[in-house]
């Protein structure tokens, strides 16, 4: 069931339970970044990989789930991932995951976390930067 799946990862992934949180995704899993195409991978061992990182260089890393909505077998998470890199940096990440389930498990994500920017560009800056980047 969708819910209980994104249940699943977010206290797999808090409790830094490598093995629970990678048991949660199919042998088959296709993992999107529609804006950072080059990113993407297939299979649950890149899912492992990833976590050994995150989890060795953000000890304290955790996850909360802001918002769901499941519509037949497509779960939609939004999620903040914080925590602290070994250099007392601290990570703040939001954004959607858009999960496809098959049974119990994710066999597909379009993944849409980036980086909370705390810079000071307002929205009008920040369409500049878009549609005319000189200075």
């Amino acid at each position: 069931m969708a819910p209980d799946l994104l249940d699943r990862i977010t206290r797999a992934t808090n409790a830094h339970d490598l093995d629970a949180l990678v048991d949660c995704f199919d042998p088959e899993y296709r993992n999107e970044t529609p804006a950072h195409p080059a990113r993407g991978f297939t299979g649950r061992e890149q899912v492992r990989r990833n976590w050994q990182q995150i989890f060795a260089g953000v000890p304290d890393v955790q996850v909360s789930v802001l918002g769901r909505a499941v519509d037949g077998d497509t779960l939609w998470s939004e999620l903040e991932m914080s925590g602290t890199r070994r250099d007392a940096t601290p990570v703040l990440m939001r954004g959607v995951v858009v999960y496809r389930l098959r049974g119990d498990r994710a066999v597909a994500a379009r993944f849409y976390m980036e980086a909370v920017d705390s810079g000071s560009d307002d929205a009008t800056a920040a369409v500049h930067a878009v549609v005319d980047p000189r200075p």
